[in-house]
């Protein structure tokens, strides 16, 4: 029985897939080949992209035209900035590769002597040109994860791919093809050597053309996900296809991670006589978040960076871009898969991601509030929280606690809106969940609490707002949009809630609460 598949390259043998070569146009890609060109694929971490590689070496290999390698130069890494190391590793992994495709090629034997004879500086160019001179066919070179190389043996390797490329295709590949998470073009690249910034644009500036391999739309997410029904005869619900769309956007990876944990681990749904459920696949994703799988868990490392965290900061606090945000900070933040240009502007690309970054940047905090919150005191004789008790206690544990807990956030300038996701996370992880709606220049942030109980679901909306001056100002559209949002989803409950970041506020003046009406309909509005 195939499976969706979550680790390393798809293999259609074994793993429910779509035809690999599908997703970029191959006439294109075709035709860059026979013009004998060098260019570039680009794609966020577990989109796909070895996979088309892969694809594409066999494709080209039993077209019969070419002698097509596809070659991993991940292990390169470890050489770090040595060049001598790096180069004779890339040398050895291409020349293993090649002899793995045609064994009477000679590659291991050729890249021996070479290595013998040459300096790493000259040592790839140089393997090149002899394999390429004996090779009968002429020679395609798919590189993956190029951008893992570090420094000046990075450079070493794109400017050796340069110097020889006027001698193609007789004694250089006809084609070569990079593959990595970024444009070549938006590499900034530290030459210790140099003492200098090279990019990636000059150390390269053969590349004919970048192209990107994007996210499944949603009619590849319902062709990947019935083939499954094909196989098993156990179907997706019409709601579930939408909620996995939804939760995803189609990035590939947690498309196949949602619908392996709704249909091979969790138990309900390895009963093949019953449907995928959308209250399934609303499962498999909070499993898949509460385990923080190595995907999930991986966005952590990148918040930390300084570039992101100058472009993800202000989505939290649904502020504007400051000025000193630059083109790189944006296109860095767009090539990893974090965020997306959507319809109002750039926007964190799906649910999942909007979910997990405030619980990542959050964990310690959560562990901390283990110590001194338990959900059982909030939750009521009918099995309802009680959120107005709540937020009460947020509001004391806020004032007593802010400026310790808020000076150690990275992400300083979206703390009030950060601990109180980690304080709410905390009590509703025992049963329910927190939906979350922020981006760029919303000037809000929305949750949505779930709180499933014996008679029912209760719903409570909680919007933030930071107060820059008088509540009076703001509070009429506030208390409208927190009204517009709690219709939305259905709320039974609204509050909201206005962090007065003004200088120099005494707490008894910041900390309030009250009942406001809007249209018929009761806000507490929460200050602090």
């Amino acid at each position: 029985m195939r499976f969706f598949n979550t680790e390393g390259p798809v293999n259609c043998q074994y793993h429910y897939c779509l035809p690999p070569l599908d997703r970029i146009g191959l006439d294109e890609l075709l035709t860059l080949i026979e013009r004998q060109k060098y260019f570039l694929l680009h794609a966020p971490r577990q989109t796909g992209k070895t996979t088309y590689l892969l694809a594409l070496t066999e494709y080209l290999n039993q077209g019969g035209r070419y002698q097509a390698v596809y070659a991993n130069l991940e292990d390169v890494q470890a050489a770090r900035e040595d060049v001598e190391a790096g180069m004779k590793a890339a040398v050895q992994l291409i020349a293993r590769r090649a002899a793995q495709y045609f064994p009477d090629s000679e590659a291991e034997q050729l890249a021996q002597a070479v290595l013998r004879q040459q300096s790493g500086y000259v040592a790839l160019g140089a393997f090149l040109t002899a394999w390429c001179k004996r090779s009968p066919k002429p020679v395609v070179l798919l590189l993956d994860e190029v951008d893992s190389l570090i420094g000046d043996t990075l450079i070493s390797l794109l400017r050796q791919l340069r110097s020889s490329y006027d001698t193609r295709p007789a004694l250089f590949p006809q084609s070569v093809m990079l593959c990595g998470v970024r444009d070549i073009q938006d590499y900034r690249i530290h030459s210790s050597i140099e003492k200098a910034i090279i990019t990636g644009g000059s150390a390269f500036n053969i590349k004919a053309k970048s192209l990107r391999l994007g996210d499944f739309n949603q009619e590849e997410i319902f062709l990947l996900l019935g083939q499954h029904e094909q196989e098993t005869g156990q179907p997706f619900t019409p709601e579930a296809l939408a909620l996995v769309w939804q939760f995803t956007n189609g990035q590939p990876w947690l498309v196949n991670a949602l619908a392996y944990e709704a249909c091979f681990e969790m138990k309900a749904g390895r009963i093949r006589t019953q449907p995928i459920t959308a209250e399934l696949i609303q499962e498999a994703k909070e499993r898949l978040i509460l385990r923080r799988v190595t995907h999930l868990h991986q966005l952590s490392d990148k918040l930390k960076e300084p570039r992101v965290r100058r472009v993800i900061e202000p989505m939290l606090r649904g502020d504007e871009l400051t000025p000193d945000i630059s083109e790189d900070d944006v296109q860095y933040t767009l090539d990893l898969g974090l965020v997306r240009r959507g319809p109002n502007g750039l926007e964190v690309a799906n649910r999942i991601y909007a979910e997990v970054i405030p619980r990542e940047l959050t964990v310690v905090q959560q562990i901390k509030l283990e110590t001194i919150e338990r959900p059982a005191w909030y939750i009521e004789a009918d099995g309802q929280l009680n959120m107005p008790k709540l937020l009460a206690a947020f509001q004391q544990f806020f004032r007593e606690n802010s400026e310790f807990w808020l000076e150690r956030y990275e992400y300083r300038e979206a703390g009030p809106h950060l601990l109180l996701q980690a304080f709410l996370q905390r009590i509703v992880n025992g049963g329910g969940r927190v939906d979350r709606e922020y981006g760029l220049g919303r000037r809000r942030t929305d949750l949505l609490v779930i709180w499933p109980h014996a008679g029912g679901v209760q719903r409570v909306v909680i919007e933030i707002k930071l107060l820059r001056k008088a509540p009076d100002a703001i509070l009429r559209k506030s208390l409208a949009q927190t009204a517009d949002y709690a219709d939305k989803v259905g709320a039974t409950d609204a509050h909201l809630l206005l962090f007065d970041i003004r200088p120099n506020r005494p707490w008894d003046e910041r900390i309030f609460h009250r009942q406001e009406s809007h249209q018929g309909r009761t806000i507490t509005v929460w200050g602090m």
